[in-house]
């Protein structure tokens, strides 16, 4: 896979570093504009991230590899993030792990065969009172079952939406808008 970063994400994060004192402070969002640009953090990533923000490559790889939101391959278009801690555990995730498995055929951070999808077990991503849930790429889906589940991945394979945040537009893609983005965000917002 070659390396290659648009003008757009260039001046984007020239924008983003413009704001703070230390350009430092500017890595992570670097680390996303990368991912979004070539799908994972390659060490030719790593590298183009560390001329920019000033930080060593080590630094910035031990960014990359901490947080379970960037990734060093690329991953299906629709990465499937199932949270596996303890009230998702107790909920139920493992049976939605069960069901990936077998509608797949594949394992945790491996590919379809079509590279439409990619699944991985992840720590808490924060929405334990609506286990069991997972984040599919930057959408919560939550109180999920496995026939929730296929029908949420069946209308995916049909009608193939964008799910993605861009750190470009700092907006998240409305593909699935029919479905609430957070059920505990839609009771926030009714109070």
């Amino acid at each position: 896979m070659s390396f290659q970063i648009s003008e757009e994400a260039t001046k984007r994060l020239q924008a983003i570093m413009d704001r703070y004192p230390d350009k430092r402070s500017a890595v992570m969002p670097a680390i996303y504009l990368v991912q979004e640009e070539n799908g994972c953090v390659d060490d030719n990533g790593v590298k183009w991230i560390s001329e920019q923000t000033g930080i060593s490559p080590v630094h910035v790889l031990e960014l990359v590899t901490f947080y379970t939101m960037y990734r060093r391959k690329p991953l299906g278009k629709y990465n499937i993030q199932v949270c596996r801690t303890l009230s998702c555990a107790l909920c139920g995730a493992g049976k939605l792990v069960s069901y990936l498995h077998k509608r797949l055929g594949i394992e945790p951070g491996q590919v379809s065969s079509d590279g439409l999808f990619s699944y991985e077990q992840v720590e808490c991503l924060g929405s334990c009172g609506t286990a069991p849930m997972l984040e599919i790429n930057d959408r919560y889906f939550e109180n999920l079952t496995p026939e929730k589940l296929g029908e949420i991945m069946d209308r995916l394979q049909r009608e193939q939406p964008d799910l993605s945040l861009s750190t470009k537009t700092d907006s998240l893609g409305d593909g699935l808008s029919d479905l609430p983005l957070s059920e505990v965000y839609g009771e926030i917002r009714k109070a």
